[in-house]
């Protein structure tokens, strides 16, 4: 049995929740680098535009909008029409369904209660469910560098934004929506995998968020009436549908592809880092020394994270 086979996703009886090992077990090279840095700009300014998008539109309509633009995005690219095997469709659903509708339509309705930076601190911890469903999964934790860069980045998103955390209000009801649909980005992660590995991003991009939209336009339908329209509210839909919901997750899975679930989901440790720029930039907001530690911290657990990775053993193939 040949290590392919065996742990980046066989047709025979492979198992709907799965996972595999990255294909490339170097040192971040300037490619992963670069989907690393795309994915921190485009999910870190995610937060701001569904603040605008909530100004005029209910969280349904946030939520379907979004994913509509993203979907359309994604079907635009010739690659995403290759074909996929009818075996692999009920994983791409369960991936349609926790990474891209559930945590999508619960964000939305999560930020109308709990302050942004919140969201940001509490979205921040999903490296660290992606390494536990990874060792869940492959049956090995993540190796000594690998988890002292993985807590040292947390610990740099927490001091990032601690500072701002402290003057808002969360609500029981929306941290635990925020953890469930971050725990979920944390399985999804590991579910995409084998499937980059096989497929490619675009095709499993495409069809997980056809069944995602198929999931959430009901949902969407019946938010229009408490909807408003503005120009403002519906660019930053198209915004954050194209590049946050389209080109994001194809980045997302690239990496994850390569690299693996536990390090390819250290770009989310950058997301608070975007903000703070964002919130500097466009707002006028100050920055904390606990926040410029954090983000000494964070870039520190990136480092130690995404160095070369041990070689899996695999067990040699019994002879027929």
């Amino acid at each position: 049995m040949k290590p392919r086979e065996r742990y980046a996703g066989s047709v025979r009886a492979t198992p709907v929740i799965s996972t595999a090992r990255g294909t490339r077990t170097e040192a971040f090279g300037p490619l992963e680098w670069g989907l690393l840095a795309s994915i921190a700009l485009m999910w870190g300014s995610s937060f701001l535009l569904i603040a605008l998008g909530l100004e005029a539109f209910e969280p349904g309509l946030v939520a379907a909008l979004r994913l509509a633009f993203g979907t359309a995005a994604v079907a635009l690219a010739p690659g995403s029409r290759r074909r996929v095997r009818r075996e692999d469709w009920p994983r791409i659903a369960v991936l349609g369904v926790v990474w891209m509708a559930i945590p999508l339509a619960l964000f939305p309705i999560a930020q109308q209660w709990v302050a942004s930076s919140v969201a940001g601190m509490i979205n921040g911890s999903m490296p660290l469910f992606a390494a536990l469903f990874a060792w869940w999964l492959l049956g090995r934790a993540p190796e000594g560098r690998q988890g002292a860069g993985l807590l040292l980045g947390f610990s740099g998103v927490v001091l990032i934004v601690l500072p701002t955390a402290q003057g808002g209000s969360a609500t029981a009801v929306g941290a635990g929506l925020l953890l469930f649909g971050t725990m979920l980005y944390g399985l999804a992660a590991n579910i995409t995998v084998p499937l980059q590995q096989r497929y490619g991003a675009l095709p499993v991009v495409l069809r997980a968020q056809l069944v995602a939209l198929a999931v959430l336009t009901p949902y969407g339908l019946l938010s229009v009436p408490g909807s408003t329209f503005s120009w403002p509210a519906a660019v930053s839909m198209a915004v954050l549908g194209v590049f946050a919901t389209g080109v994001a997750f194809i980045a997302m899975v690239t990496l994850v592809g390569r690299a693996g679930a536990t390090r390819g989901a250290v770009a989310i440790y950058f997301l608070p880092v975007v903000a703070v720029v964002l919130g500097v930039t466009f707002r006028g907001e100050p920055v904390h020394r606990l926040s410029l530690i954090g983000i000494a911290l964070v870039l520190g657990g990136a480092y130690l994270t995404s160095r070369r990775e041990r070689p899996f053993e695999v067990e040699p193939a019994v002879p027929a």
